[in-house]
């Protein structure tokens, strides 16, 4: 659904009760353009993931507006401390009282308590939590892609991934959920813009998320993905770990 016919933001269900909330970004540096997203979840206590940037607020929290009063959210969260992610942290907080920030423990003793206007939940590696219908777990996936306060959120209930920037696509205009493969899009804007850190560990990191066997995969820059997610996780790692190995001789 088109939420805002100037900046282009809709909102989309792509998973029972999970939201996706676009926005297209067409700038020079990226031909073709790039999309933000963020996740509102529709439970008995709502939760938003990822805030978009702080100027974003307005057609953001509209959006959420045509599918949920915004004051009923309860959970704000991110996966690892970046404007795209977290700067609109404190505006959501300003309209949702009873709403708690969280993120990983790193992140919310380095970013979170610093920028939130309320303290931070910190949650630690494999804890769950309920927003109501919904189990999540959240995983720390330090430096996987970026970030040592890196993590993701998975839902048990509907096996879906809130995966962050993992599996970026370009374009500006993207549909809401395929099932058609994204690691070739992916990995065509991964190469030349090298955002993933080159951890040792990574493959060790996919792995464990492809053992959850997700089957939407929720991105946060393209289309959410429905399939087998766990392949494409481990068809990701095993590009990785080949180029690691390649730099390490």
């Amino acid at each position: 659904m088109l939420t805002n016919p100037h900046t282009g933001t809709r909102i989309d269900e792509v998973a029972p009760g999970i939201y996706r909330i676009n926005t297209p970004l067409r700038i020079d540096a990226i031909p073709g353009g790039f999309n933000l997203s963020q996740y509102l979840i529709v439970d008995d206590e709502p939760m938003i993931f990822h805030t978009g940037w702080r100027r974003w607020f307005p057609f953001v929290s509209e959006a959420i507006s045509k599918v949920i009063p915004l004051d009923r959210i309860r959970h704000i969260g991110y996966s690892h401390f970046e404007g795209d992610e977290a700067g609109a942290m404190n505006e959501f907080l300003a309209a949702t009282p009873h709403a708690v920030p969280f993120a990983s423990h790193v992140s919310v003793m380095t970013s979170l308590n610093d920028l939130a206007d309320r303290p931070g939940r910190g949650l630690a590696d494999g804890e769950t939590f309920s927003t109501g219908q919904k189990t999540w777990q959240w995983i720390d996936t330090p430096h996987v892609p970026h970030g040592w306060d890196c993590g993701v959120l998975f839902d048990q209930t509907t096996r879906t991934l809130l995966c962050g920037d993992l599996f970026t696509q370009p374009g500006a205009e993207t549909i809401p959920v395929t099932e058609s493969e994204i690691l070739t899009t992916s990995e065509a804007m991964r190469k030349p813009m090298d955002y993933f850190a080159h951890a040792t560990k990574t493959a060790v990191v996919l792995e464990r998320l492809a053992s959850l066997n997700p089957t939407i995969l929720a991105c946060q820059h393209g289309s959410a993905f429905r399939g087998d997610g766990a392949g494409l996780l481990r068809e990701l790692a095993a590009i990785l770990d080949k180029e690691l190995r390649a730099e390490l001789g």
